[in-house]
């Protein structure tokens, strides 16, 4: 007689007890050489983030060099006084570090990624990088041909094409914002080492900049580690540039970026509001989150779902520039590409949805579905140690307190339905609404032009 086997089961894991979340507070401090540090202790994050703010905001560029900012902030890789670019490089891979860098409109931002037990080393070489950038001829030169490659595809994609064009039609022609990111051919071109070295000169020291550490520090003697290497990183003291205002025309009007034969119309409706200091904007982002944040948001719910015309619409807020006394500007905007025929039709449900949300407001199981997506994904969207350096050092470029996420997802749970449709019928005023259409004119202008949601213009490009 076969005997039956039998199985031992280990017993069911039992859930444990919820513990309360909040995002981390960091410790702040200043070494000797005036660099503010913020440093955040996360247990089991064995990859520390390290993020260095610096005060080199786009509209300190020189006139004519638009982008010599850019290709500063990707040179700080290409070698040291100590290290030719190929040596820095591979001296960075054996620590297993990522070394990035870009330029925005409030500055320029360095990130390092790298294993704990690597910390030291690649400290070093992050000093040395900003220490004293080699800044070598051959390697400006390289980084300018890279620039000047990249543009024409740049111009070809029509998100991209739609964004510069956007910049363009809100800001006044002098500003540095209406003009592209990270220069023109024209501006680049005119870049050489000398431009850069200049640039860095009068723009980056530690007395103006900001260091975020974030990862599992423990049984580190961080403060010797940093004295070492970022505390011997020595500049000038002055004091951080003055941030200009900035201003806009968001007259309603619509702009159409020609391209003949386009099967697709790209479409970026925008217009400038207030930055984060503003009271409203917690509300503001659970209203917009509500119309065009997810997939079930109400410009998926119509164009997408009952329509058909695209495959997605969203709707967001982002923060251009802050300045110290709580005075600011963030891009609201709303975005999609639609199949060219359905370009008129696709504009004017967009339009009813907006005059409907004016009309009716939102309802209180949108906002409750708002208020579960964003609070509730805070703990995993903030799992890692750079999106918690990410976003302090974002505070920190935006001139906001330490606790300000923290105080967010409080404020955005205690946000109720009127004040959340309020805040996102003020941030998308169907008047006030400037609208980017990149795509075949000849099909599109008449349909958009029926609509009357604003003077048309057709420009090439």
């Amino acid at each position: 007689m076969t005997e039956l086997a039998t199985m031992d089961f280990h017993p069911q894991p039992q859930a444990g007890t919820a513990r309360p979340w909040a995002f981390p507070a960091p410790e702040r401090g200043t070494l000797d050489n005036g660099l503010t540090v913020l440093r955040c202790h996360r247990p089991g994050q064995q990859v520390v983030a390290i993020e260095i703010n610096l005060d080199a905001p786009l509209e300190a560029e020189p006139a004519g060099l638009d982008g010599v900012a850019t290709i500063m902030a990707r040179a700080f890789s290409e070698g040291t006084d100590k290290l030719a670019a190929e040596e820095f490089a591979a001296e960075l891979e054996r620590c297993g570090a990522t070394l990035d860098a870009h330029a925005d409109h409030p500055g320029v931002r360095v990130s390092l990624e790298v294993p704990v037990s690597r910390l030291p080393k690649a400290l070093g070489l992050l000093a040395d990088a900003l220490r004293a950038p080699a800044f070598a001829d051959s390697e400006i030169e390289r980084l300018v041909r890279n620039r000047l490659d990249e543009i024409p595809h740049e111009t070809a994609n029509p998100g991209r094409r739609a964004a510069k064009e956007l910049s363009k039609q809100l800001f006044p022609a002098t500003a540095r914002m209406s003009r592209p990111r990270q220069g023109s051919e024209e501006t680049v071109a005119a870049i050489d080492a000398a431009a850069v070295r200049a640039f860095y000169d009068r723009h980056v020291r530690p007395a103006t900049a900001t260091a975020v550490v974030v990862g599992d520090l423990a049984g580190l003697d961080l403060d010797a580690l940093l004295a070492d290497t970022l505390g011997a990183w020595t500049g000038n003291t002055a004091e951080p540039r003055p941030v200009p205002p900035v201003t806009a025309d968001d007259t309603g009007r619509v702009v159409i970026v020609d391209r003949p034969g386009a099967v697709q119309t790209q479409i970026l409706i925008g217009r400038v509001g207030a930055d984060k200091h503003d009271r409203v904007w917690p509300a503001q982002v659970l209203g917009t989150y509500c119309l065009g944040g997810t997939l079930t948001s109400r410009l998926d719910r119509v164009l997408r779902e009952e329509k058909g015309y695209t495959y997605g619409v969203r709707a967001f807020g982002q923060v251009l520039r802050s300045a110290p006394d709580g005075t600011g500007a963030a891009m609201l905007a709303i975005s999609g590409s639609v199949d060219t025929p359905n370009t008129g039709p696709a504009l004017d449900d967009l339009w009813k949805v907006l005059r409907t949300l004016a009309a009716e407001g939102l309802t209180d199981a949108e906002r409750d579905v708002a208020v579960q997506n964003l609070v509730g994904v805070a703990p995993l969207k903030f799992e890692t140690a750079a999106a918690v350096a990410g976003t302090l050092a974002d505070q920190v470029e935006q001139h906001l307190p330490d606790d300000f996420q923290a105080q967010m997802y409080r404020r955005l749970a205690a946000t109720g339905t009127v004040e959340a449709t309020a805040a996102v019928v003020s941030a998308f005023p169907m008047d006030r609404l400037v609208t980017v259409l990149v795509g075949d004119a000849a099909q599109i202008e008449e349909p958009v032009r029926a609509l009357g949601i604003g003077e048309v213009t057709v420009v090439t490009g």
